[in-house]
């Protein structure tokens, strides 16, 4: 099969990117692969940042910029046998024999009952989403029942017989809200950990491991200037080795997009899923994440982990493992054991059913 793969975001390599290259790799061991972008030196950093081999896979023009015309759309498009596109709320036009939609949050700011897009939809073989929290959304906006394939997450890669130390780690791009806040809360973070340092927490230390677009460098200046006399480090635009040796070493992981959000009128600004989780688990840290958005679907509290509510929950159920190893060692287990319901040959064979 001829397959294209679309994702408005690609530049910023975030987890949505690391989804849809994880398909491109996988469709492309049997089928001829092309990633619609314009910018073919991005494939050197996706191999380094994410570990995925782009062998095979073709960087071809971005027929969906708005600079190209519908019939330069529809001549490209109709070539393909299987086009699969990461909507960014948008219902595209496609002429392929197959459509592909993938959602990784809900788009509740779009119009889900207008005719043209159900006009659009109607092209749309398969509608995927990253989560049951997304799907929710998705389902209801446009009226269909799309199908969830969790993402992918290199289980294997990320086990480890090392020593754990004293750390707690949080893993995410920066970026930034209209509200001031950032989507990761990395800056709520970051404070809460050094109010448990106020009040005496010691021999533990905090890392944040980020990457970001140039625009956002200054808010992580920022954040840069306010972690001094803290046991506080923040590592930018690491590659995946890199990243996979802070999990390794790490005891306790924190997340907390959402905190302080009104999500019933902007659900998108929980966490979708939640891979960055998944990943510290495989390496046996333990997670304390806020208790919304796909996190729920992760992680069972008392289990495999703890979900928080308030900055008190988060210090209260932080202490506790900070106190307790024999507690920490069992959910250290538990969490190898749940990660690898997220496996990246799962993913890869769900994905593989729907086009056989």
């Amino acid at each position: 099969m001829r397959i294209g793969i679309y994702d408005p975001y690609l530049n910023t390599l975030g987890g949505g990117e690391k989804y849809m290259l994880t398909v491109a790799e996988s469709y492309s061991s049997n089928h001829e692969v092309s990633i619609f972008w314009d910018d073919a030196n991005l494939k050197k950093k996706i191999e380094t940042k994410f570990g995925l081999s782009m062998k095979g896979i073709k960087f071809v023009p971005d027929i969906f910029s708005k600079k190209v015309s519908l019939l330069k759309r529809f001549e490209t498009t109709s070539k393909y046998d299987l086009i699969v596109y990461l909507s960014d709320g948008s219902i595209p036009l496609i002429f392929s024999k197959k459509v592909f939609l993938h959602f990784q949050y809900p788009v509740e700011w779009t119009h889900g009952n207008h005719f043209l897009t159900h006009v659009k939809l109607g092209r749309i073989q398969k509608v995927i989403c990253n989560s049951s929290y997304t799907k929710k959304f998705i389902d209801k906006k446009f009226a269909l029942s799309s199908t969830v394939i969790y993402p992918p997450v290199d289980t294997e890669y990320f086990l480890t017989q090392e020593k754990k130390e004293n750390l707690i780690l949080t893993v995410g791009r920066y970026s930034a809200l209209p509200n001031g806040s950032d989507f990761k809360k990395l800056m709520t973070l970051m404070e809460t950990f050094k109010k448990m340092v106020d009040k005496g927490l010691s021999g533990w230390r905090f890392i944040i491991v980020t990457s970001y677009l140039p625009a956002e460098a200054k808010n992580v200046e920022h954040m840069k200037e306010s972690i001094k006399k803290y046991p506080i480090t923040i590592y930018e635009n690491v590659d995946q080795q890199a990243l996979a040796d802070h999990y390794k070493h790490s005891k306790i992981y924190w997340h907390a997009s959402g905190f302080g959000e009104d999500l019933r009128v902007f659900p998108e600004r929980a966490e979708h899923f939640g891979i960055s989780t998944v990943e510290a688990m495989s390496a046996g840290c333990v997670p304390i994440v806020i208790n919304a958005g796909g996190q729920k679907e992760i992680v069972t509290e008392g289990i495999n982990g703890f979900l928080w509510e308030t900055i008190d929950g988060l210090i209260s159920k932080t202490e506790l493992l900070v106190k307790d190893n024999v507690a920490y060692y069992k959910l250290s287990k538990m969490c190898i054991d749940t990660a690898q319901k997220f496996s990246k040959e799962r993913f890869t064979a769900e994905w593989y059913h729907l086009i056989e």
